[in-house]
């Protein structure tokens, strides 16, 4: 998909500047000390963590937990290679199919003198471990994968960002809107990575023709990082956060939220939000030029292919949108399968389009999910509910809470790692206060007050915007030279907080998630 969609040349740089600091001697140095503290926590006796009824198989899972926060916080090497790492460390640690030393046995003798087995405590099944890398939240994504990658071959993305930008006009403050809102559309349903790359390919040559230091090239610039960072918050695909907590509603706490149903809840605060970025963009850089051209070059061949991608997109959004509404029974994880089947049945991506997913970013999540099986399989979440009286904690205290720590992660590593690491635990806060677990205690919250506080973490990792090495939008529009790192600290901070803010009031609102 970066390959193909217009504007690759900026993710590969983007990707070349990565690189230059993957795997060097720091990195390795990194590395091991975190498998070091791991192997220590792993080995140190159960008692000294001062938990209760805390065994050997759940303090693995804490010392594979710290080695994947180490590793995601320091960014010792790509989050995918961690994500990956830590599946097979689970499997051969605390699956029931793990090495035969680490798994302990009960003896038990009958009356008429067998010797029966059964293992000593609750280990993970090595399928659900494996079924990670298939989640259906996981196929959700690759669905919008393939969508976005059917539009980039047929050339309808170009065509499409072409007629939706045209309505906009030239007037510079129109322009201005036009990109925050085309890009945030784009970025809702294809990788923000390669939709700001797609729209400053379409801006460059404008940007190029403005005078050296004019504002309006810099809020022209930094229009397609803020679009496409906030746009992703709008569907369960925009963003890898967004499909971490979709999937652990589901899975953990058997919550489901329709794909429909987030956008119809969710949008409005989008919109809001993008309308608060554009409104600041032109308060802060005020435009000079009286006129903005652009001259966006494509037109739509007209083929069966043409024509199939634009009936699968059509059908797709719309089961999406309102399978609930009509009854069909089907949720979004199935629905996401349909231009699969449907594009590969007839030629529209074919075995070298593959490659175009962005695997890396599944493999991350994966990583994620895992993390949530082991706490919830091995009975690790059980033992955190009983020792640490959640349901007694303000509800409104963990999401403000969550909020910052995953607002200061998320600036500074991958937003899929900080939610990873985050919405497990959150989660575990979330169960023990739908369900307490002492008698008598009255549960702090209800199931829409838990879709409230982890989709507070999804907001606070999309609005994470500070830096350049904050989002892959930020760090491609950095790199055109447009833009200095002060002049988006200022507007990264400004949005973060009211984005923040915002957000919380909003999924507070009762008709909302209530």
């Amino acid at each position: 998909m970066f390959n193909s969609f217009k504007g690759s040349n900026f993710v590969s740089a983007y990707h070349k500047q990565k690189l230059k600091t993957r795997f060097q001697l720091n990195g390795y140095v990194k590395a091991t000390i975190a498998a070091v503290i791991a192997f220590v926590i792993a080995l140190l006796p159960t008692s000294l963590f001062g938990i209760p009824d805390l065994n050997p198989v759940q303090q693995r899972v804490i010392a594979i937990f710290v080695f994947a926060a180490i590793m995601w916080l320091t960014e010792s090497m790509p989050s995918w290679c961690t994500s990956v790492i830590i599946i097979v460390v689970m499997l051969f640690t605390i699956s029931d199919k793990g090495l035969a030393p680490l798994i302990e046995h009960i003896s038990t003798t009958a009356d008429d003198g067998t010797v029966s087995q059964t293992v000593a405590y609750q280990y993970v099944s090595y399928k659900a471990l494996m079924a990670c890398f298939a989640n259906p939240t996981i196929m959700l994504f690759i669905g919008g994968f393939i969508l976005a990658i059917a539009l980039t071959k047929t050339g309808i993305d170009v065509v499409l960002a072409k007629k939706l930008l045209a309505p906009f006009g030239t007037k510079p403050s129109n322009v201005l809107l036009g990109f925050i809102i085309v890009t945030a559309i784009f970025s809702a349903f294809v990788s923000n990575t390669a939709t700001a790359a797609m729209m400053l390919a379409f801006l460059a040559p404008v940007l190029r023709a403005m005078p050296e230091g004019s504002k309006d090239r810099t809020a022209l610039a930094l229009a397609i990082p803020l679009g496409a960072n906030i746009g992703g918050i709008a569907t369960p695909i925009g963003t890898p956060p967004n499909t971490i907590v979709l999937g652990y509603l589901s899975d953990s706490l058997g919550i489901n939220i329709g794909f429909g149903e987030w956008m119809l809840k969710i949008v409005p605060f989008v919109i809001m939000l993008l309308l608060a970025g554009w409104f600041l963009l032109r308060v802060m850089f005020p435009f000079q030029q009286k006129e903005i051209v652009l001259k966006i070059e494509g037109e739509l061949k007209w083929t069966y292919k043409t024509w199939v991608v634009i009936c699968t997109f059509i059908a797709t959004i719309i089961l999406w949108c309102f399978a609930d509404v009509l009854n069909l029974g089907l949720n979004s994880f199935i629905i996401a399968m349909l231009p699969i089947a449907a594009f590969a049945a007839t030629g529209v991506i074919d075995k070298e389009d593959l490659s175009e997913i962005n695997w890396s970013v599944l493999w991350m999540v994966a990583g994620g999910f895992a993390l949530g099986v082991a706490l919830s399989e091995t009975g690790l979440d059980k033992v955190m509910i009983n020792a640490i009286p959640f349901a007694e904690f303000s509800p409104i205290f963990v999401m403000v809470l969550a909020s910052l720590v995953c607002f200061g992660f998320s600036n500074f590593i991958s937003h899929s790692a900080a939610a990873s690491l985050l919405v497990p635990v959150l989660g575990v806060v979330a169960g023990a206060m739908i369900h307490p677990a002492q008698p008598g205690v009255a549960p702090t919250l209800d199931e829409g007050g838990a879709v409230q506080m982890l989709l507070c973490v999804a907001i606070a990792a999309s609005v994470s915007m500070i830096l350049p090495i904050s989002t892959p939008p930020n760090a491609i529009a950095h790199s055109t030279g447009f833009i200095k790192q002060s002049e988006m600290m200022r507007v990264g901070i400004i949005i973060g907080v009211l984005g923040l803010v915002l957000g919380f009031f909003w999924l507070k609102l009762p008709f909302i998630f209530g």
